[in-house]
């Protein structure tokens, strides 16, 4: 099958795994990922990376749209580099310096699109093109209006995608509106974050009349129905944005507010919360799956490229071992299973551009016990350093 795209990871937050639960995002920033993120070294980011991408690859997820936090992204392309995940990354920009943010990640909007540019002119088109940069604003309290145009216009000057948060909680929404007079789609839109070359995630609070502005502007929506559910976030109206004619992706978020990065549980909790509100008929097997291929390829910029298994398009491959008593016995209509019965232990064989990176259920490119030996030795000196240990 095609190899599977999640198009909203922040692979810098996998050491944190388990040390943010139970918060609601704006106490989940502030008390827990912006003193981590300030923390990280470069040493730190690039094993998390490496810890993240293990996990995808090892679960069928071989390509991601991914945010760093605002310092060392050049380690987290070194890791992905080294292991050989398709990644489009972006290193965290926010100037605005909103309240409870640590000064180590406070950075002028002329230093922070300095080293956003940086990163492109080094690593935009590197490894065989596997590599790929895109500009990722954290969300609209956080950076400025003429930060946010200049994202854009690198975003067009590169041929990148822009990749921010959008209306992922109902404070969000109220904050957007109060600071900047505006509905939170309309102001992105007008500081030229829209369109094809945009991906939003979340979009749990946006109404009707953003689901249609999204939708005639060909905006990517990233749906992360764990993320939304495990910080209180709310449910994205997924079919009303797909029935409007939403392009939609799907993600699994951060190991700090999910706590996995497996595409399988995504899938099938994206059909399963909207059947309580809609029927049993939402959102189906076959529509899931397109949001984990066709659409996560749209949303980084890579359909012509990946999200399906056709003459000329890059080979991402999946092979499947539906054996195990869960996916037993056979059914009539095999993509009911891979959403709703497989898991990652069932991903044999992983292939990225034709590479084979994982062979019967193991990872070759890289030692999975040095990664996580590594990874669980900076995670105890990142709670130090973040005064969380």
């Amino acid at each position: 099958m095609p190899g599977l795209i999640q198009a909203h990871i922040h692979l810098c937050q996998t050491l944190f795994r388990g040390l943010a639960d139970e918060l609601r995002l704006e106490q989940w920033l502030s008390r827990r990922i912006w003193p981590l993120e300030a923390a990280h070294t470069e040493e730190t980011v690039f094993w998390s990376a490496m810890l993240g991408a293990a996990e995808l690859l090892l679960g069928g997820t071989t390509a991601i749209l991914d945010m760093e936090t605002v310092h060392h992204t050049h380690a987290a392309f070194r890791a992905l580099e080294r292991i050989g995940l398709r990644a489009v990354v972006g290193k965290c920009l926010m100037d605005a310096h909103p309240e409870g943010a640590p000064l180590e990640l406070a950075e002028s909007t002329d230093a922070a699109l300095a080293e956003a540019e940086s990163l492109a002119r080094r690593w935009h088109g590197a490894a065989g093109d596997r590599l790929r940069v895109c500009f990722a604003p954290r969300f609209v309290p956080s950076c400025s209006g003429p930060l946010l145009r200049a994202t854009s216009e690198l975003a067009e000057l590169f041929d990148a995608q822009v990749h921010t948060h959008a209306a992922e909680t109902i404070v969000e929404r109220e904050t957007v509106l109060r600071t900047t007079g505006m509905e939170e789609i309309a102001y992105l839109d007008s500081v030229g974050i829209s369109g094809k070359r945009a991906a939003l995630a979340h979009c749990v609070w946006v109404d009707q009349h953003e689901t249609v502005r999204l939708a005639r502007q060909g905006t990517n929506v990233v749906h992360c129905p764990s993320s939304n559910l495990m910080l209180g976030s709310g449910v994205a109206r997924v079919p009303e944005l797909l029935e409007a004619g939403c392009r939609v992706a799907i993600g699994a978020d951060g190991a700090a507010c999910n706590n996995r990065l497996d595409v399988f549980a995504e899938m099938r909790l994206a059909a399963l919360i909207q059947k309580p509100r809609l029927g049993a008929e939402a959102l189906p097997a076959g529509q899931v799956l397109e949001l984990a291929t066709v659409g996560g390829a749209r949303a980084l910029g890579l359909e012509d490229e990946i999200g399906a298994i056709t003459v000329g398009k890059r080979a991402d491959l999946l092979v499947m071992d539906l054996r195990g008593p869960h996916v037993t016995p056979p059914g009539a209509d095999p993509v009911s299973h891979l959403v709703y019965a497989a898991c990652p232990s069932d991903v044999r064989d992983v292939f990225v551009d034709g590479r084979a990176l994982v062979l019967g259920h193991e990872l070759v490119t890289v030692s999975v016990d040095e990664i996580v030996r590594e990874a669980g030795r900076c995670a105890g000196e990142l709670r130090q350093r973040a005064q969380l240990a």
